[in-house]
């Protein structure tokens, strides 16, 4: 029998082990958001905020329980702006990055 690794372990490892995967997958959370795809966005934010600090750490750097952070990255989840903008900012200092926008034109 061949050995697997669950998809989130292995998400949580690369993040923790490849920086530029860690850099892309916070672009691609921040695209989708900003191109009308939340649900998308939530999904890797939590695999991000797994494999980074933790929901108790994020929990406690944004003031909100865990439980309510929990709910806000589930797919039905529905956060408010300003609480999607502290995990995204949590995220970004967990990953020790820097967020620029970039507009393209096309």
């Amino acid at each position: 029998m061949a050995l697997t690794r669950d998809f989130k372990e292995t998400v949580a490892a690369r993040v923790q082990n490849d920086p530029a995967f860690a850099q892309a997958l916070l672009d691609e959370a921040i695209t989708l958001f900003v191109n009308g795809e939340p649900e998308s966005a939530k999904l890797i934010l939590r695999d991000l905020v797994n494999a980074t600090l933790g929901f108790e750490a994020l929990a406690d750097e944004i003031h909100k329980p865990a439980k309510s952070v929990h709910r806000m990255l589930s797919k039905s989840g529905n956060p408010t702006m300003s609480n999607v903008s502290a995990i995204f900012a949590a995220v970004t200092r967990a990953l020790k990055v820097e967020v620029r926008a970039q507009v393209v034109l096309g």
